[in-house]
């Protein structure tokens, strides 16, 4: 007797005249499309963010050179970003996971070059802004945007990869 070979790709029955069905059945599909939306939306305004970032390096890298901190915050952040949205568009878990990993590394980078260059101290310290020049606040300003953004990509990326995962049966 012959075996019958398993088929590498999408099982039998998937022929995608079953998406509205699966999108009433199951939640998780449902969950997943809107997470994959506002991951979407988050990417953007993060690589704007990383954008504005590496032009704050450029033009200070000027008056006072590069900073190790920042160079990696922006590389690992620029990194981060490529590896979410590869993630988001194939929905593979594993590359969210990366994502997830590289840019809290970047928002942490980031907000220890700000606290490491006394700007955070300046800030908290003297309740005076107007002392602070235009960039010093624009990198602090970064930095907490970094930070903010960080925890609602955070909150969102866990719960696609959770919906993304099949359920466990325990």
């Amino acid at each position: 007797m012959q075996q019958r070979r398993a088929t590498v790709g999408r099982p039998s029955g998937t022929d995608g005249f079953d998406f509205s069905y699966r999108m009433v059945v199951d939640s998780r599909y449902t969950k997943v499309a809107k997470g994959k939306s506002r991951l979407k939306s988050l990417l953007l305004v993060q690589t704007i963010l990383q954008a504005i970032g590496f032009l704050l390096i450029v033009l200070d890298s000027q008056e006072k050179g590069f900073g190790n901190l920042v160079v990696v915050s922006i590389s690992a952040g620029f990194i981060s970003l490529f590896l979410g949205e590869l993630g988001r568009r194939r929905s593979q878990a594993n590359l969210l996971r990366l994502y997830l990993g590289l840019s809290a590394l970047s928002a942490a980078f980031n907000a220890a070059h700000v606290v490491r260059s006394d700007l955070f101290l300046k800030v908290t310290e003297n309740k005076d802004i107007s002392s602070l020049s235009n960039y010093e606040l624009g990198e602090v300003v970064h930095a907490l945007l970094c930070v903010v953004l960080q925890v609602l990509a955070i909150i969102t990326t866990v719960g696609l990869v959770q919906n993304m995962s099949p359920k466990r049966t325990s």
